[in-house]
């Protein structure tokens, strides 16, 4: 059993730069290297994709199917797969019990809480 790596996907895996646009709608294109670093990841872990979509009407679905272009763009070769890479990371509706988790939008818990004002001030990697 591997374990769990669970990413974002706004502003992680895919570059958020038109902003929200509704549960389906998934118009920009992935953060650099992200594809790259998913093939990798799949190999140790089993990745996982949760987001603020995950739960709403068409949006894992939209991620997917998101990520299925984007995987055949970047290696055509992966549509004769038989077992494409990417399949093999899923897509849960809550949070899972990850070993790691990766996001744009967190603070890692060292013990000490934040200040408040340093918690009105976080901004994303792609907003400093």
């Amino acid at each position: 059993m591997k374990p769990i790596l669970c990413l974002d996907f706004d502003g992680v895996i895919h570059s958020y730069e038109s902003g929200w646009k509704g549960a389906g709608i998934i118009p920009d294109p992935p953060v650099p290297g992200a594809i790259a670093f998913l093939r990798k990841a799949v190999e140790h872990f089993y990745v996982v994709i949760f987001s603020s979509r995950s739960n709403q009407p068409g949006g894992w679905e939209a991620m997917r199917d998101w990520l299925d272009l984007r995987v055949a763009q970047d290696d055509p070769s992966v549509l004769l797969a038989e077992e494409p890479w990417h399949h093999a990371i899923g897509w849960p509706t809550a949070k899972p019990p990850a070993l790691v988790t990766i996001d744009d939008r967190a603070i890692t818990f060292t013990g000490e809480w934040p200040t408040i004002e340093a918690l009105k001030e976080f901004k994303p990697w792609n907003k400093r």
